[in-house]
């Protein structure tokens, strides 16, 4: 691929959007129709979805479709911004209530209907605290800061040239927030006081004058579950009133965890999670969940991000690509993307620039899809990564060394392989003069390009000898046995063609595996040459090894490590781990826990049965003991036949390991 896509791909913000990518627009479409086909009747819909699905997309398209309709309000309102607040239910009411009265100017219109909904607020405050979060128990004055915010919002709506209210208005309304005395207090129990609350609220709706009021709730699932449950207790408040919709946003697994956390101490015969379900249910009348993105899905959506990024969404030649784009998401499951032919057409001159990005869409899709389980947010986090990466790159001047769609492939198996596939991969790297990997140079040439599908490149690397003839050691079986990584290994373009030296250093910002890359000094070389031959060879240096400074202790780990972990066979113990058990047993204090580490980074099905003994003596530490048992806990739940027995029998018998 052409370099200079990495100086076109941009940063791609994560926020809710007008633009529908994902065509999400639908589901807009139909929670709309659904609360306009019977306006005078009360309803709550749940737009559920992962973290990251589009939730809050959906209720912009929604905000947006109501936006031109003068008959309906409707109010935006995020849950996470009232997190800690004192009483998040109370700051619900007054926030609806507040955007209401502001929105229609209700100020002028409905004085005596404005200052009763107030009073039922204050109630409810003193009742529930003997005070309020904005008015005092005593005078019923509003606060300070209640009475900047309302003034506040009053000036804000003046801004928009559509509302009826003026400067003069303004300073009316001031006068009438500040004149919110309450009467003398009457002794009225809560049930009187809520109908009463919902009475004075009716009353302001139809002095509002509008056919709908619908209210969008955002963000509920990143709140605290106090803050979740006091939220959803405050719309119960509005749920039954006619003319009014509540739209909220949320996963509903979340919420559920709420509020089983909300009532911990139910029977022991009841079931929680169900419990938590149906008060979910309850309140919800119609949920509707955003689906994960598919395969083909996820293509789309990627070239869409990134040409987006490199001729911007609101050219109209993006709006042309995105009717094709819809036209084919109306029929995912033929599995066809957009056609190259299309984007040409859409783009015109621009084709040329953004190839690249088609390229790199069509490359990574497959194991991206599979990798981030067709989420959007993760997508966008994965194409912001490697753009930032691209970016320090050019900064500190090697970006000549790297090219993006193979930083992208070694991105995809840092993140969505197992991790052992890629530490394998980058400690070779690290160890080798060329700076490639054997191994996944021969899953490369097993697995294309070749012709037919993808199970034909599957059968292709899992039958038969390696295509150089090269030694087939246990790391290169687990890996035939992977899928994924069988699928990723076909992703052009291939990483075994260059160094990967350039490349770990651009992603040290994880783990730094060139830490020991530099130059050895004489001493350190023959000491790392006698650790890494055997038992007799480590055991000829041990004396030398009590000398060694702090950094050179650092260092000869770091390279018998790499060694280790690069390691063909496991099968029996290999002659590199004595010399990494004479260098922790010389410096126990500071390697212990570090060993177990190294443990535990093993390929778990590739180990013989000389990784169940010869640990006790190098471990001591009560958190080193702790991480060992849980290593061969592993183990002895994942590990070969061979291992498993081993294991065992040291426990039956008691035997120190």
């Amino acid at each position: 691929m052409n370099n200079h896509v990495q100086d076109d791909i941009r940063f791609i913000y994560d926020h809710e959007t007008k633009v529908d990518l994902l065509n999400n627009e639908a589901l807009a479409k139909t929670i709309v129709s659904l609360i306009k086909r019977k306006s005078d009747r009360p309803i709550t819909i749940g737009v559920h979805g992962d973290w990251g699905a589009g939730k809050s997309s959906v209720l912009e398209m929604i905000d947006n479709a109501f936006s031109s309709d003068s008959g309906v309000l409707c109010i935006k309102f995020n849950g996470w911004q009232f997190q800690g607040f004192e009483d998040a239910k109370i700051a619900v009411i007054e926030g609806i209530v507040t955007e209401l009265i502001a929105s229609r100017s209700l100020w002028i219109t409905a004085t005596e209907e404005v200052k009763q909904i107030w009073r039922r607020i204050d109630w409810l405050k003193v009742a529930k605290k003997g005070g309020g979060l904005a008015f005092t128990a005593f005078t019923g004055l509003p606060s300070p800061d209640l009475l900047k915010s309302a003034i506040d919002t009053v000036r804000d709506v003046l801004a928009d040239p559509k509302t009826i209210a003026t400067k003069e208005n303004a300073e009316k309304a001031s006068y009438l927030f500040s004149g919110l005395l309450r009467d003398d207090v009457e002794t009225r129990n809560v049930p009187q006081e809520i109908r009463e609350f919902r009475k004075a609220f009716a009353e302001l709706l139809k002095k509002a004058e509008i056919d709908r009021l619908v209210v969008l709730i955002d963000d509920l699932d990143r709140c605290l579950p106090e803050t979740a449950i006091e939220t959803l207790e405050a719309i119960r408040l509005f749920v039954s009133l006619p003319q009014t919709a509540f739209v909220v946003g949320a996963d509903e697994s979340m919420i559920e965890y709420s509020v089983r956390k909300h009532f911990p101490d139910l029977p022991e015969a009841t079931n929680s999670q169900g419990y938590a379900r149906s008060y979910l249910e309850k309140l919800i009348q119609v949920p509707m969940r955003i689906p994960s993105l598919g395969e083909t899905e996820t293509r789309i959506y990627i070239t869409l991000l990134l040409i987006g990024t490199i001729i911007g969404e609101d050219s109209s030649d993006f709006e042309t690509l995105l009717g094709y784009a819809r036209a084919a998401l109306q029929r995912p499951w033929e599995g066809k993307g957009i056609e190259l032919e299309d984007i040409r057409l859409a783009l015109g001159e621009k084709f040329d620039a953004a190839m690249p990005a088609i390229t790199l869409a069509e490359q990574i899709t497959p194991v991206l899809a599979a990798g981030t389980k067709g989420n959007p947010r993760q997508i966008k986090r994965f194409l912001n990564a490697l753009s930032l990466r691209m970016a320090v790159a050019e900064a500190r001047g090697f970006e000549t060394a790297i090219s993006i769609d193979h930083l992208a492939k070694l991105m995809l198996a840092e993140l969505f392989l197992p991790a052992s596939v890629f530490e394998h991969i980058a400690t070779s790297v690290a160890v080798s003069e060329d700076g490639t990997c054997n191994e996944l140079k021969i899953m490369e040439q097993a697995s294309g390009p070749a012709p037919g599908n993808a199970s034909d490149k599957k059968e292709l690397v899992l039958s038969g000898s390696p295509p150089d003839g090269s030694d087939d050691g246990t790391v290169l079986n687990d890996w035939k046995a992977r899928a994924e990584v069988v699928k990723w290994a076909g992703i052009e373009p291939k990483l075994s063609k260059v160094s990967l030296k350039p490349y770990l250093f651009v992603i040290k910002d994880r783990k730094n595996f060139l830490g020991a890359g530099a130059p050895l000094s004489g001493t350190l070389m023959r000491l790392l040459d006698k650790l890494s031959g055997g038992e007799a060879n480590a055991r000829s240096v041990a004396a030398d090894l009590k000398n060694l400074s702090a950094m050179d202790i650092d260092i000869l780990f770091q390279q018998l490590q790499s060694r280790m972990l690069a390691s063909s066979s496991l099968a029996t113990k290999p002659p590199i781990m004595f010399g990494v058990s004479e260098l922790v047993k010389a410096h126990s204090a500071g390697l212990q826990m570090r060993y177990v580490e190294l443990l535990d980074a093993l390929p778990v099905t590739s180990l013989g049965m000389w990784a169940a003994t010869g640990h006790n003596n190098l471990v001591s530490n009560a958190a080193a003991i702790a991480r060992l048992e849980a290593v061969k806990l592993k183990w002895a739940t994942h590990g070969g036949n061979t291992l498993k027995a081993t294991l065992s029998a040291e426990k039956s018998t008691g035997k120190k390991k």
